[in-house]
């Protein structure tokens, strides 16, 4: 899945489940991430949300956003960022 944004959690065992990854591209990167695909095949059509393809990718310029173990960027973001600021001491105030 490129372009999506944060995956839910039928997606996100879905994706641990097949031991697949989903990647993630910011910013101006899909165009490159569209150079990277050199074959695709459609695995699955007409599904509830559009068609699955499979694709054959070569130096893609993406971030795993979730992993096949489930670990989820979304999910896991966050708290790292919270643990980072406790690390650093970095003053937090709220307008």
């Amino acid at each position: 899945m490129i372009g999506k944004s944060e995956r839910g959690p039928v997606a996100i065992e879905a994706i641990q489940e097949h031991k697949a990854a989903l990647p993630h591209a910011v910013g101006g990167a899909p165009t490159f991430v569209a150079k990277a695909i050199k074959n695709r095949r459609c695995s699955h059509s007409a599904t509830s949300h559009g068609s699955v393809y499979e694709f054959e990718v070569k130096d893609m310029p993406v971030t795993v956003a979730v992993d096949s173990s489930g670990a989820s960027v979304p999910n896991t973001g966050p708290a790292g960022v919270a643990k980072r600021i406790k690390e650093f001491k970095i003053p937090v105030a709220v307008a």
